[in-house]
C-alpha cells in the first residue's frame, strides 16, 4: 500500500528559488509514490485571491500540482493564515479537493484529525479575533471585491503589522495552548491529531481522559524541506 504525505508552511514565493525548486522536485519524486498528498496551509508566503492564477509564479506552482494529480496521487488542502483565500478555481485548476479545518480521516486504520493549528493558540487572544474575522464570509467578499493590486498592498501592510508584532509576543503566546489540543482531540474522540503553523516541528504524545493521543507538528520549509510520511505502520518524519 502506497504511503500518505503531509506538508504544510511552505511559504512558496520568489525570493525563495532553492526551496521552490526542492519542492518542485518533491512533487516530481516523493510525492509522485505516494496514493495522497495533504497540504496542510502555508503553501504560499500569501495568496491574494484566485484571480492571481495567471501570476507567472502561481501558474508555476499550480502546473506542478495538476501534474502529480493528473499522476493518479489524490490532493487536498486545508487553508493556513497566509492562504485562506485560495477557492474552488485554484482547486480545480491543480485537481484538489478544499478541506475544511479541522478534518477527521481514517488513515489506515486510525482516526487523525487534520488542522492548519492556528485555531489552537488560544493564548494569542488578538490572533483570534484576527483569525475570526478574516475567515467570515462576508469579510472574504468585501475584499476579494477590490481589485488586485489594492488586496495585495493591503496583505504586504499585514505582514509588515505582523512581524512587528511578533516580536513584542512570547514564543509560548504563539504555539499552541494544551486545554485547545485537548479539547480538539476530546471532541473528536482521541484521534491521532496532525497540523503545521507554529513552525515547533515535534512529536508529542497527550493523555486524554486516561487515552494516550499522539500529536505530529509539521515543520515550516524555511531552512528545508520536511514531510510526514504515514502508511500502515504509523508515521515517520522525512527530510529532503
Amino acid at each position: 500500500m502506497r504511503p500518505t504525505l503531509f506538508i504544510s508552511d511552505l511559504h512558496l514565493c520568489t525570493d525563495r528559488p532553492g526551496i521552490n525548486q526542492i519542492f518542485f522536485d518533491f512533487l516530481k519524486n516523493q510525492a509522485r509514490q505516494a496514493q495522497a498528498l495533504y497540504v496542510l496551509g502555508d503553501l504560499f508566503e500569501y495568496w491574494a485571491g484566485d484571480d492571481d492564477l495567471a501570476d507567472p509564479f502561481n501558474a508555476t506552482v499550480v502546473s506542478a500540482l495538476q501534474d502529480l494529480s493528473d499522476s493518479g496521487v489524490a490532493l487536498y488542502f486545508i487553508h493556513g493564515n497566509r492562504d485562506i483565500l485560495i477557492g474552488k478555481t485554484f482547486a480545480d485548476a491543480c485537481g484538489a479537493t478544499l478541506l475544511p479545518d479541522p478534518s477527521l480521516i481514517d488513515l489506515y486504520g486510525t482516526p487523525t484529525l487534520l488542522m492548519h493549528g492556528d485555531s489552537l493558540c488560544t493564548d494569542d487572544e488578538d490572533y483570534q479575533t484576527f483569525r475570526a474575522q478574516v475567515h467570515a464570509a462576508d469579510w472574504q467578499q468585501q475584499f476579494l471585491a477590490q481589485p488586485l493590486t489594492a488586496r495585495k498592498a493591503f496583505i504586504q501592510q499585514l505582514r509588515e503589522k505582523s512581524e512587528h508584532e511578533k516580536r513584542g509576543k512570547s514564543q509560548e503566546i504563539m504555539d499552541v495552548a494544551e486545554d485547545a489540543v485537548k479539547t480538539a482531540l476530546r471532541q473528536h474522540h482521541h484521534p491521532r491529531l496532525i497540523h503545521g503553523h507554529t513552525h515547533r516541528p515535534a512529536h508529542h504524545l497527550h493523555t486524554v481522559d486516561g487515552k494516550t493521543c499522539e500529536r505530529w507538528v509539521l515543520s515550516d520549509w524555511y531552512a528545508h524541506g520536511e514531510y510526514l510520511r504515514c502508511d500502515d505502520s504509523g508515521c515517520a518524519v522525512v527530510k529532503l
